[in-house]
């Protein structure tokens, strides 16, 4: 079980809130969130309520200023989070489509891979299904740019991981917490 403590104000500073659980809507605790800090688990953070919008991966440690954090402008993005189990066991497996509904080429993949393009010449993949352990998406190469958090299941279409669009860059295991 995790634990999660979000501030008002940058630097934990200002009222706080804390909890080990999901939390849809932060504006019922807090007016506005700046910054937060991990004391253990892995939570998955997001910019607007409900679980919608940008999501970040934070691990146990101190986020000071959630602008950097959630690499936006907006000073009080974090508007939703939910705990990332911490029972996957050491077994990864997905298999990636270059079209909605599992079509097109498929790849499957039970490590980290840095380039999607480089590694399989796709740009797109527009659905995916994960057999075993959890996934981080990334829009960018190299594990850059937004992230998206796709556990055991199937995601028909790249909106179902919360993307706007279908470009994966990279990939990686979720492998320690």
């Amino acid at each position: 079980m995790g634990k999660i403590i979000f501030y008002e104000d940058r630097s934990f500073q200002g009222r706080s809130y804390e909890t080990s659980n999901d939390c849809s809507e932060l504006t019922s605790y807090l007016s506005k969130c700046n910054s937060c800090r991990v004391e253990s688990g892995l939570f998955v953070v997001y910019e607007k309520p409900n679980f919608m919008g940008q999501q970040t991966l934070v691990r146990r440690g101190e986020y000071p200023d959630n602008q950097r954090l959630m690499g936006t402008s907006v000073s009080d993005c974090i508007r939703s989070s939910r705990t990332v189990p911490m029972a996957y066991g050491s077994a990864w497996k997905l298999r990636l489509y270059e079209r909605p509904d599992f079509g097109g080429q498929m790849v499957e993949r039970s490590d980290d891979c840095p380039s999607v393009y480089d590694t399989y010449k796709l740009r797109e993949a527009y659905s995916c299904a994960v057999a075993d352990g959890a996934w981080v998406f990334y829009d960018l190469p190299n594990y850059r740019g937004h992230q998206y958090l796709l556990e055991r299941g199937e995601y028909r279409q790249h909106a179902d991981w919360g993307a706007a669009s279908p470009g994966v860059g990279s990939f990686r295991r979720i492998t320690e917490f």
